[in-house]
C-alpha cells in the first residue's frame, strides 16, 4: 500500500487537531503463576549439570537485576546470546562463555531465559533427550519452538524472577550448584589462557583472534560496541566483555547486515557521552559504509573496526570445503582501502597490516575526535568448521 498526502494538506492541519497519544517506554509487569514457578524450582532441584541461556528479552523486560539475584542465590552457570550479552556483569562468577556447547551437550536442566533455539545453539539439537527445559518468555508464540518446553513461565521476565526469588525464600528451598559451576570454572579459565596467548601471535596476514583479542582489551565500559559482521562478530563475541552498561547491538538473528553505522549513529545520537565502537565484516561495511557521511555530517566521533579477509567468510569456506578453493563463487572480496573512503569523506583512516600496529591505531582513531574507519587486514582463512557463535 502507498499512501501519499499532498503537501500543502499535511502541513496546513491545525495543532489542535492533532492528537498525540501518551507512549508508555516500561515494559509491561505481567507475572506467571505461583504454580508454575514453584513447579519451575521443583524441576531445577532434581538437577545435577543445569545451564541457563540467556537472550534477548531479559534485556526488553529489564530483568537483569532479579536475573542476576536468582543467579547469586543458586550459582547457576549461564551463558549469554544475543541481547543478553551484558545482562550479567562480565566479572560476575555466574558468567561462563566458551564452555557453553560442553555446557548444553551435558545438561540435564536447561533453563532458556529469554533465549530460543534456533541455528545459534544447534536448534537444539546438542541439547541430550533427557533433559528438562525451562523455558521463561514474554511472548507465549515463542515458547516450544523447534523443540517443545517441559515447564513454560510466559511473563515479563523480570516478573517472572521475582517470582522464583520470592518462591525460594518463602518455601525456605535452597539450591547451590557451586560444585558444577567450579568444574567449568575451570574448563573456561583454561581456554582463556589460550584466547590470551593469541596476543602474542605475530602471524602476517593478521590472524582475526588476534585481532579480536586486541579489540578485547581495548574496550571498556565508557564504550557502546556494536557488531555488523558475520564470522568476524562471532569470533569476537567468544572473548569480547561486553561493557557493564549492557550496551551491546548487532544484527540479530535473521542476520541483517549493515546495520553497523546506523545503529551507532542513534546510540550516539542517544548517548552524546559515550564512546561507539562498531566492529564490521568487510562485506557489511560494503552495505552502508556511506553512512560514515553521516556521522561526519553530524560531528559524531563513532570508530569502526574492519576486519578485512577479502571475502564474504561465512559463505566462502563452505564452498572451498565441498569444492574448493578454485571453485568459489561470489564470495572473493578485495583489500579494499575502506580507510581511504572514510578519509576521502572528511573522516579519519587507520590502516593496519602488522598486529603490534592495532592498538595505537585504535587509539589514534579515537583520539582523533572524528568519524574513524580502522581497516585491519586479516588472513583469508578458507577452513570450514561449520560453527556460529553469537
Amino acid at each position: 500500500v502507498f499512501l501519499e498526502i499532498p503537501m500543502d494538506i499535511l502541513m496546513n492541519v491545525p495543532d489542535g487537531q492533532i492528537p498525540i497519544p501518551a507512549i508508555s517506554t516500561s515494559p509491561p509487569r505481567l507475572s506467571p503463576d505461583r504454580a508454575s514457578a514453584k513447579q519451575a524450582l521443583e524441576i531445577l532441584s532434581t538437577a545435577k549439570k543445569p545451564m541457563m541461556m540467556v537472550g534477548t528479552s531479559v534485556k526488553w523486560s529489564n530483568a537483569q537485576g532479579s536475573l542476576n539475584e536468582f543467579l547469586e542465590k543458586t550459582n547457576l552457570p549461564a551463558y549469554v546470546n544475543g541481547m543478553g550479552r551484558g545482562m550479567i556483569p562480565r566479572d560476575s562468577k555466574h558468567l561462563f562463555n566458551s564452555t557453553r556447547r560442553k555446557a548444553m551437550e551435558e545438561c540435564d536442566v536447561l533453563i532458556l531465559a529469554g533465549a530460543i533455539l534456533d541455528f545459534r545453539l544447534a536448534f537444539g539439537k546438542s541439547v541430550p533427550a533427557h533433559a528438562k527445559i525451562i523455558q521463561l518468555e514474554m511472548d507465549n508464540l515463542l515458547i516450544g519452538q523447534n523443540r517443545a518446553a517441559d515447564l513454560a513461565l510466559v511473563g515479563n521476565l523480570a516478573c517472572s524472577f521475582d517470582l522464583l526469588n520470592q518462591v525460594m525464600q518463602e518455601d525456605s528451598l535452597s539450591l547451590d550448584f557451586t560444585e558444577y559451576a567450579d568444574k567449568l570454572r575451570k574448563e573456561e579459565d583454561a581456554k582463556a589462557a589460550k584466547n590470551s596467548a593469541m596476543a602474542k601471535n605475530e602471524q602476517v596476514p593478521i590472524h582475526a583472534g588476534r585481532l579480536c583479542q586486541e579489540i578485547t582489551e581495548f574496550v571498556n565500559d565508557d564504550m557502546i560496541v556494536i557488531g555488523d559482521g558475520g564470522d568476524i562478530v562471532a569470533q569476537a563475541a567468544k572473548v569480547l566483555p561486553v561493557p557493564k552498561n549492557g550496551f551491546w547491538m548487532d544484527p540479530g538473528p535473521l542476520g541483517t547486515l549493515g546495520v553497523g553505522m546506523p545503529f551507532a549513529l542513534a546510540a550516539q545520537a542517544a548517548h552524546p557521552d559515550k564512546r561507539i565502537l562498531i566492529i564490521y565484516g568487510d562485506g557489511s561495511f560494503g552495505l552502508n559504509g556511506f553512512e560514515y557521511d553521516t556521522a561526519i555530517r553530524f560531528g559524531f566521533p563513532i570508530v569502526g573496526v574492519v576486519g578485512n579477509d577479502a571475502a564474504w567468510g561465512q559463505m566462502m569456506r563452505p564452498q572451498a570445503a565441498y569444492f574448493g578453493k578454485e571453485k568459489l563463487v561470489a564470495t572473493e572480496l578485495a583489500y579494499t582501502r575502506y580507510d581511504k573512503v572514510v578519509e576521502a569523506m572528511g573522516g579519519h583512516g587507520e590502516h593496519v597490516t602488522e598486529p603490534d600496529q592495532i592498538r595505537p591505531a585504535l587509539e589514534r582513531a579515537f583520539e582523533s575526535g572524528k568519524a574513524a574507519c580502522v581497516n585491519v587486514e586479516i588472513e583469508r582463512n578458507y577452513e570450514f568448521k561449520g560453527g556460529i557463535y553469537v
